[in-house]
C-alpha cells in the first residue's frame, strides 16, 4: 500500500483514539458520579425502608449499570484504535500493509 494512504489512515485513526479516549475521560468523571449517587440512594432505601426510596435506588443503579457498559464499550473501543494504529505503524515501518 502507498505510504500516503498508510498516514493518511494513521492521522484518520488518531484522530478517532484521541476523541474516544477524551470521551473515555468524561464518561469516567460522570460514572464516578452517578456511582455514588446510587450509594447515597440504596443507604436511603436502606435506612427509610420505604418503596420511593426503593425505587429511587433501583432506578439509580440500572443507570450506573447502564454507565457502565457504555465506559466498558468505549474502553473496548479505545483499545482496538490502538491496536489498529499498532498495525498501521508497524505497515510503515516495515514498508507493508
Amino acid at each position: 500500500m502507498h505510504r500516503v494512504l498508510l498516514e493518511r489512515r494513521i492521522r484518520d485513526v488518531h484522530t478517532r483514539l484521541v476523541r474516544a479516549r477524551e470521551e473515555l475521560a468524561v464518561l469516567n468523571e460522570q460514572l464516578a458520579v452517578v456511582q455514588e449517587s446510587a450509594d447515597e440512594a440504596r443507604v436511603r432505601a436502606l435506612v427509610s425502608e420505604t418503596p420511593l426510596a426503593s425505587q429511587e435506588h433501583n432506578e439509580a443503579a440500572r443507570h450506573a449499570d447502564a454507565m457502565v457498559k457504555a465506559r466498558d464499550a468505549l474502553d473496548k473501543a479505545v483499545a482496538d484504535l490502538e491496536r489498529r494504529q499498532d498495525e498501521l505503524l508497524a505497515a510503515v515501518a516495515t514498508g507493508k500493509q
